[in-house]
């Protein structure tokens, strides 16, 4: 997450989407008052000690706005990026499995198995993209949603809305993976279609690909 007041916008970092990428670029433009809360590399925490508390960057609309000024969550402007879910639901189990030399070649079966674990589906890497992004009413609260899929043109927008100069996106935090068409069965994407049933209603997109 970061909140800008120089630029007057907050990204909420939805796990899988490039949020590293964006995370680098956005980093020249903050001013001295701004600040982000990201936990995998630099381990930076909001100065706000509610969301602090939650110990990572992922952070839920629903926290945030109980939590910043009323004039900051009204005027400023609020975006992420989403992804396709099968494809972010492989992409997490790669990167959840990048130092086990048994993953590779057991992709599917680790998948299915895992996505009958409760505690494994409870991971902020693996909950539906949706539960970050809607407010307590359950409506979607951004100002833009882009989509990983079209990551650089996600990005011009949001360089344009928020008045940065446009830059490519470094990778960053990139996994290597076989295309999820590859990678899920008939079986698994009926499990994974049930779970993400949200995402595919509030972003639309497709299950049957």
């Amino acid at each position: 997450m970061i909140v800008s007041h120089r630029h007057r916008f907050i990204f909420f970092a939805v796990p899988r989407t490039g949020t590293h990428a964006i995370r680098e670029a956005l980093t020249p433009f903050l001013g001295p008052e701004d600040w982000q809360q990201e936990a995998l590399r630099r381990r930076v925490f909001s100065p706000l000690p509610a969301l602090a508390r939650i110990g990572h960057g992922h952070v839920r609309l629903r926290d945030a706005q109980a939590h910043l000024p009323e004039d900051v969550w009204r005027g400023y402007f609020k975006f992420a990026v989403v992804r396709h879910p099968f494809d972010r639901f492989v992409s997490a189990c790669a990167m959840l499995n990048a130092r086990n030399p048994r993953y590779g070649g057991a992709e599917t079966a680790f998948m299915k198995k895992a996505l009958g674990v409760a505690r494994f589906r409870g991971r902020v890497l693996i909950r539906p993209q949706s539960e970050l992004l809607l407010d307590d009413a359950g409506r979607l609260g951004m100002d833009f949603v882009g989509r990983y899929e079209d990551l650089a043109g996600a990005w011009r927008e949001i360089c344009r809305r928020i008045g940065i100069a446009d830059a490519p996106l470094p990778r960053r935090n990139a996994t290597a993976h076989a295309p999820f068409a590859h990678l899920c069965d008939a079986a698994l994407r009926a499990e994974l279609a049930r779970f993400y049933r949200s995402d595919f209603q509030l972003f639309r997109y497709s299950p049957c690909v």
